[in-house]
């Protein structure tokens, strides 16, 4: 390549503007739309540690895991965790991956068809066709745009994104006359106790994976990793820490402006209110306020969030169920070649048929789901990649940098708040 033959990294492309905001696509989903609950329920304090949390933690643990992926010589993260850890730690962390991310997509699966049912039947007032007809075309649509490609994929996603910033954005700008400023009329360190919410150490504890999942893009930093290897060369590990630094300033400014507009508008029992009532903030606000437009923008938002997070989780998904597939065909002994055409297609109509399976039954233990991909996502986005750093010869220059201990510390949190909520 041209540019690997020079020592200054390359100008700022149109294919990293594309991927920037694939990677606030695939991060910015529906949970955006309860962060405003989970944050702020708590008073102003948790609201605040998060604000000031948001981005270091979104940004110092993506980079590692980029990094992590560029150690290696492979296509995929699958693939990698072989090569620095061995075929059977590797085989395990690859099943761990899958299971950080495929149920994942099943969720928005589900949620896809709960979201356009809802609003054929309440807001166009007709009666909706069955869930089988509604999720067999909602996911056979999606399916149809990865059949086209990886990059297709992720210019779907980066145009997704601007509508979803543009509504997200008015919805915070129309909600300042309502601003009341009452969340810092009562500033507390009960963290909202009284109101049936946590003490404030409790509190900030179980925010923090909150946090980490709203912000979280880690399935799609392999193809991420990889295609700027292909573009850029020598130069991949400072564009892809370049183009994940702007989308996580990208994701925090816009995210913490809805979340703050929220919170001025509502109290903390308000808030308090839309978390026991299990609603997304929109559905609160539209109630509440008893407005139309948030009526009709809500499943909106929604929709546009989920297509979004489904596209950008299906990439990392198809990645972790193919790794998986391989390595026990070779745990097994029987030859597969890992760029079967067959394997391909299996892999695609498995994904089809699950989440269409899902989407249809509507299962009650999506949460339970949720609460297994929680404390995964924290294990490998965060602690996976700081072990890798003290036991990796490729990534030793990395050793002794504070970013580490930062990064252990969030993670250990993390993994724990999440296992502490599955067990409650």
């Amino acid at each position: 390549m041209e540019k690997d033959n020079s020592d200054a990294m390359p100008k700022w492309g149109s294919t990293d503007t594309i991927w920037m905001l694939s990677l606030y696509g695939t991060a910015i989903g529906a949970g955006v739309l309860f962060l405003p609950i989970n944050a702020a329920s708590g008073g102003l304090i948790p609201l605040l540690v998060m604000a000031v949390l948001a981005f270091p933690m979104t940004f110092l643990a993506h980079r590692a895991l980029c990094r992590f992926v560029l150690s290696g010589n492979a296509d995929d993260i699958t693939v990698v965790v072989e090569q620095q850890f061995g075929k059977q730690l590797g085989y395990i962390i690859t099943v761990l991956y899958c299971f950080s991310i495929y149920p994942i997509l099943l969720m928005y699966s589900v949620s896809l068809t709960n979201t356009i049912e809802s609003f054929i039947q309440y807001q166009l007032h007709f009666p909706p066709p069955s869930r089988a007809v509604i999720s067999f075309i909602l996911i056979a649509g999606l399916m149809l745009i990865v059949q086209f490609g990886e990059m297709l994929i992720v210019n779907v996603m980066s145009a997704l994104v601007y509508p979803f910033i543009a509504i997200l954005m008015i919805i915070a700008l129309c909600l300042i006359p309502q601003w009341t400023g009452e969340i810092f009329r009562n500033i507390s360190l009960s963290g909202a106790v009284h109101q049936g919410g946590n003490g404030l150490i409790l509190t900030l504890w179980l925010l923090i994976p909150v946090t980490v999942f709203s912000f979280n893009h880690s399935p799609i930093i392999s193809p991420l990793a990889v295609a700027k290897t292909k573009e850029y060369g020598k130069f991949a590990e400072q564009k892809c820490s370049q183009i994940i630094k702007y989308s996580n300033i990208l994701m925090v400014v816009t995210v913490l402006f809805f979340v703050f507009s929220c919170a001025l508008c509502l109290t903390p029992e308000n808030l308090q209110e839309a978390k026991v009532q299990n609603i997304s903030i929109l559905s609160y606000l539209a109630n509440h306020f008893h407005t139309p437009f948030l009526t009709w923008v809500a499943p909106l938002v929604a929709f546009i969030a989920m297509c979004k997070s489904f596209l950008g989780h299906y990439l990392g998904a198809k990645e972790g169920i193919y790794g998986v597939v391989i390595k026990t065909f070779k745990f097994a002994d029987v030859k597969v070649h890992e760029t079967s055409k067959a394997l391909h297609v299996c892999t695609i109509v498995f994904i089809f048929i699950t989440a269409w399976i899902v989407s249809i039954y509507n299962p009650n233990v999506l949460n339970l789901i949720e609460s297994i991909s929680g404390p995964l996502f924290a294990l490998l986005l965060f602690l996976m990649p700081m072990y890798a750093i003290h036991t990796v010869p490729a990534l030793s220059k990395y050793k002794g940098k504070k970013s580490n201990i930062f990064v252990t510390i969030i993670g250990a949190i993390a993994v724990s708040a999440a296992v502490y909520q599955f067990f409650i």
